[in-house]
């Protein structure tokens, strides 16, 4: 299967009805691919704090509609990176929201891990409380967001539902993009899975974003990797590798301290 990351780039210069029209326009030239990834928060911004409640939307938003058209067009299955999502009783939320080939809403999932510490996202956001697969024509995808990235046992979690890519959008800091591509090697390599994390660029809310957008596959080798600037990094993916590589280097055979995870509700 082929994905591409688009690696948006976030800049407090545009709105967020332009970069709508520019990511609707990126994904659609993406026709003929099978998977297409966003960054976290494009849209309303990852480190925008005071523009939170003012574009805070629905799962049937502007940036909603925006995508879902584009994947219908494009006929791609679309992990819309995630939004601002205000919830009925008034709670904000950073969802990731995965689209089919037709368009339709197949996966959503609130960002488990807040970042911030007692500030910013750990303070203005709610929590979520579930562990997110989503079966497709090529494989099960898992869902994670940015800052769980530092969390193994979420990854783990996601494992155990049977994903076998996990795609991560993210707006990672440009000063940690160290623990950026350490960590995302390390969380395919643990788990064997593929994983694709798209992270944001530009400067936004007065954090630089590290770009750098990656795809690793189980071994942990590096696929693929952006630089800086906006730009598409197209990646073809023998999701049979999972399974033969599983095979080979059965690691996950041997746990032992398969310890059952809290439940968060």
């Amino acid at each position: 299967m082929r994905a591409s990351l688009i690696q948006l780039s976030v800049d407090d210069a545009d709105s967020a009805d332009e970069r709508r029209h520019r990511a609707a326009s990126l994904v659609r030239a993406r026709a003929g691919d099978d998977l297409v990834v966003l960054p976290e928060l494009w849209a309303a911004g990852a480190w925008a704090y005071d523009r939170w409640g003012h574009d805070a939307e629905g799962l049937d938003g502007p940036t909603a509609e925006a995508m879902s058209a584009a994947a219908r067009e494009a006929g791609v299955w679309l992990h819309a990176g995630s939004i601002v999502e205000r919830d009925t009783d008034g709670t904000l939320y950073n969802t990731a929201l995965l689209f089919d080939r037709a368009g339709e809403l197949r996966g959503c999932y609130r960002k488990i891990h807040r970042y911030g510490f007692d500030t910013g996202e750990a303070t203005l956001m709610g929590g979520g409380d579930a562990i997110v697969t989503v079966p497709t024509d090529f494989g099960v995808i898992g869902l994670a967001i940015c800052y769980d990235l530092r969390f193994p046992e979420l990854f783990r979690g996601l494992l155990d539902a049977g994903a076998e890519l996990i795609a991560i959008p993210a707006a990672w800091p440009a000063a940690r993009l160290t623990h950026w591509q350490l960590l995302t090697r390390t969380r395919a390599l643990e788990e064997q899975v593929f994983l694709l994390a798209c992270c944001a660029t530009g400067t936004h809310g007065g954090m630089r974003q590290g770009g750098h957008s990656v795809a690793v596959d189980p071994w942990g080798t590096v696929l693929g990797e952006a630089g800086t600037a906006e730009d598409t990094l197209t990646v073809d993916l023998d999701m049979a590798q999972v399974a033969l590589m599983r095979a080979e280097l059965p690691v996950l055979r041997d746990r032992v301290l398969a310890i059952e995870a809290p439940r968060l509700r």
